[in-house]
Parts: C-alpha cells; structure tokens; sequence
C-alpha cells in the first residue's frame, strides 16, 4: 500500500496550536475524548483539547507555549499530541481564540 508522508508545517511566534493533554480523574468533563475506564472503575483516563499559544521557539526544537491565562508549558514540536490550530477549531471554538487575560496566580 502506498503511504505519503506528510511533512508538518513549521512552528512560528504568535501561531495558535492545540494540544491534546491526557487527564485522569473520577469525572471526565463535556469536552474529554477517548475516555477509558480504570481497571478498578474508580478513574478514566481520557484526553482533552488545549488551545494556545507559540511564545517561543526555542533552539532546541522545543516550544514555549502559552495557556490564555499567562501559564507557560514546553513541549517538543514533534510531539504527536501537538498541532496548528484550523480554521474550524477557530469557528467551532471561538471563545478559545481570545487574548490573553494574565491571572494572578499564573506561573
């Protein structure tokens, strides 16, 4: 079977990405995915989509990205859990491409 390999576009300052981030906890919420029950029942594991964005790339191949509360993560960008936001992540999400409202207890 012929397979194309894809080549992912490149990481910029100011890009909006999404991260899908894998949560466990005893009540997934409306917008988790892929939700699997512990082996005792009492926790699911189950991944949820985050919206933020490229503060920086950095010159080991990872970047600094950054949540619309101000927190900072970094990521590799090759990570599979790790993608450009679309268009119709913008349509759908609206509320998720908004600027930044810093919270005090930001990190």
């Amino acid at each position: 079977m012929f397979q194309r390999a894809f080549k992912r576009a490149a990481f910029k300052r100011g890009d909006w990405v999404v991260f899908c981030r894998m949560k466990h906890t005893t009540h997934p919420g409306r917008r988790a995915r892929d939700i699997h029950p512990a082996a005792n029942g009492d926790d699911y594991t189950y991944y949820v989509e985050k919206f933020w964005l490229v503060q920086d790339v950095l010159t080991n191949g990872q970047l600094l990205l950054q949540t619309r509360r101000g927190k900072q993560h970094v990521v590799d960008a090759n990570d599979p859990n790790l993608r450009h936001a679309t268009w119709l992540d913008r349509i759908r999400y609206p509320s998720r491409f908004t600027p930044f409202q810093p919270s005090e207890h930001a990190t």
